[in-house]
Formats: C-alpha cells, sequence, structure tokens
C-alpha cells in the first residue's frame, strides 16, 4: 500500500516519543495532517498564501526563526542553523553549538 505524505505523517504522530521538525513551506504538510492543530508555528510562506492555503490557524502562528510546540519543530528555511540546534536540543544530542557559528 503507497501511503501518501500525510498518512506518513500521521503514522509517525502516533508513536510515543516523536519529535517532528519541519522548515521552510514544509509544515503546510503538518498541518494538511492536522498536526498543527492548536500548535504554535512558523512557515516560510507568505502570509497570503497562508491565509488562502485554509490548512492553517491563524492564531496559532508566531512569526519567529524557529518555534518549538511540545514535540513538533518548525522553522524559515533562513533559519537551517537555527533549526538544527533545536532538532539535536530536542533529541538530547550531545554537540558543540558554537560549532555553527564559525
Amino acid at each position: 500500500m503507497k501511503l501518501i505524505h500525510t498518512d506518513f505523517i500521521k503514522k509517525i504522530s502516533n508513536q510515543d516519543n516523536f519529535i517532528i521538525a519541519s522548515i521552510s513551506s514544509s509544515p503546510a504538510l503538518l498541518a494538511k495532517a492536522g498536526l498543527l492543530k492548536n500548535k504554535n508555528y512558523t512557515v516560510g510562506l507568505l502570509e497570503e498564501a497562508r491565509r488562502k492555503s485554509g490548512l492553517f490557524e491563524d492564531a496559532n502562528y508566531l512569526g519567529e526563526l524557529v518555534v518549538q510546540d511540545e514535540n513538533i519543530i518548525t522553522a524559515l528555511g533562513s533559519a537551517f542553523i537555527q533549526f538544527g540546534i533545536q532538532f539535536e536540543k530536542a533529541m538530547n544530542l550531545q554537540f558543540e553549538e558554537g560549532w555553527y557559528h564559525k
């Protein structure tokens, strides 16, 4: 059986202790799968495109580079370094944060 993206995302989110990280415009897939319902998020879409899509809750949009709400991390595409750092922290990985700023 071929799974579409939202089915795969829903399957992952039903597991214990999951973390989903999404950057640039890909949080639209999380929204489509229902994972951003009542969650704070950011997304690399212009306001008009975000609103026209009908996928996002405007009240939960934060115009920040990276947003983590419980087990979901979203980020703007230009914030790939901050996104990586936040993901590593969420995974409790040991890393040298200063390395990214060299």
